[in-house]
């Protein structure tokens, strides 16, 4: 088929696709490590807030629980983004897509940059959370693009600049926020994904991608329900994702509060940096794609877990010692990102041609593990102490071990 005149061409060549699947394109490195700043920086929009909710409720006169419902709502807003948006990229040109929601989430940011009222900042979180879901489609456009050979590495790559963005949001928000104030964190951010939508609409390929699906919007939210009761390897790799997030969310959602008491009494800023420690995840993230790569999926699930339950050992020392909690940390995102960037990689290849779906559901399960973790870890923290909230993680762990362990025979590859 001949290329359009003045489409941008980031790729050697394009192998022949596997039926039901879109023509692979080999994208170069300086592609996909755009995909992966992209990724980072839309998703960082969900994380910004947590360190500025004393300042933001301060400036706009907001009560203790309306501060803490900016937090609720961003989520809110990323999760049914998750289930209405990231399908879309199924039956839309991905690339129009792509630039489209990341323009929609500048205007949003703008909203949340200037609100004038508590009610304002709200309904523009919400917005915000909504849009990052951006992240996904990126996600699942980098997946349809690379060749199945080295789809895992790829998807690796992409998602190590997701956990970068994730655990460097707050160190960034915190640090600006002192400099230029907390709307400067926000203003900061439209810039960005302003000028990342620029440099997406010249870059992304305007082919290589499935023809799009053939279905309606509501006949496309129900396809997501019937590939879950279909495909036992899509829910398997659910139900990991959400055991690893729960696990994932019981410690970052409640290491601030030890570290900010006796003995340590840390600033907020040194308590942000230790975000920087957790980026030794990205590494995993890219190891286990190529771990993917050579069909050994299932042992490098079974190794991560194995690790995630070991990490919570050192996590229990925290109150006496740094070190193991620096040690707990990197042993623990270590292992999260290994599990998802499988899980990513190996419910992908089952459809291609409903990666959007495919991820998009996914991505719920991923929701509802990282709620359901940072509210009983914050809760079991105020009742039972640091201890407690380290036997939650390690019970989260354990029991995603014990699935792989019941399953790892019985169900297919991976």
């Amino acid at each position: 088929m001949p290329r359009r005149p003045g489409a941008h061409k980031p790729e050697a060549h394009k192998p022949k696709a596997h039926e039901g699947e879109s023509p692979a394109v080999v994208l170069s490195r300086g592609v996909v490590l755009l995909f992966a700043v992209a990724c980072g920086a839309a998703v960082a929009n969900v994380y910004f807030s947590q360190p500025l909710l004393v300042t933001m409720g301060h400036d706009l006169n907001m009560s203790p629980a309306l501060v803490g419902s900016v937090v609720t709502l961003t989520h809110v807003g990323y999760g049914l983004g998750l289930f209405l948006l990231v399908p879309l990229g199924d039956v839309v040109n991905r690339r129009r897509l792509i630039v489209a929601q990341l323009l929609l989430l500048v205007g949003a940011l703008a909203v949340v940059a200037t609100a004038p009222t508590a009610a304002v900042l709200l309904v523009g979180m919400a917005a915000t959370g909504l849009l990052a879901v951006v992240t996904q489609t990126l996600v699942a456009f980098a997946a349809s693009l690379a060749p199945p050979a080295v789809r895992g590495r790829v998807v690796g790559l992409v998602t190590s600049g997701v956990v970068i963005g994730i655990l460097l949001a707050r160190t960034a928000s915190g640090l600006l926020a002192d400099l230029a104030g907390w709307r400067s964190v926000y203003l900061a951010s439209a810039s960005l994904t302003a000028l990342l939508a620029l440099v997406l609409h010249r870059v992304l390929p305007r082919h290589g991608e499935a023809p799009p699906a053939a279905l309606r919007y509501g006949q496309l939210l129900r396809s997501t329900v019937t590939l879950f009761a279909r495909e036992r390897l899509l829910r398997l790799r659910a139900l990991f994702g959400l055991l690893v997030f729960a696990a994932f969310s019981t410690l970052w959602s409640s290491v601030a509060l030890p570290l900010s008491e006796a003995p340590y009494f840390l600033s907020h800023s040194a308590i942000g940096a230790l975000g920087l420690i957790g980026v030794a995840g990205a590494l995993a993230a890219t190891a286990a794609g190529r771990l993917n790569d050579r069909g050994l999926s299932r042992r490098t699930t079974g190794i991560a877990l194995a690790l995630l339950t070991a990490s919570w050992l050192p996590l229990a020392f925290t109150r006496s010692s740094l070190w193991a909690l620096v040690v707990g940390v990197v042993l623990l995102d270590l292992a999260v990102q290994a599990v998802h960037v499988t899980n990513q990689t190996l419910i992908y290849a089952l459809h291609p041609d409903a990666g959007s779906r495919l991820i998009g559901g996914y991505m719920v399960f991923y929701s509802i593990g990282s709620a359901t973790g940072a509210l009983a870890a914050t809760s079991l923290y105020t009742v039972a102490g640091w201890g407690a909230v380290c036997a939650l993680g390690a019970g989260f762990s354990c029991l995603g071990l014990a699935l792989w362990a019941f399953t790892r025979h019985s169900s297919p590859p991976g």
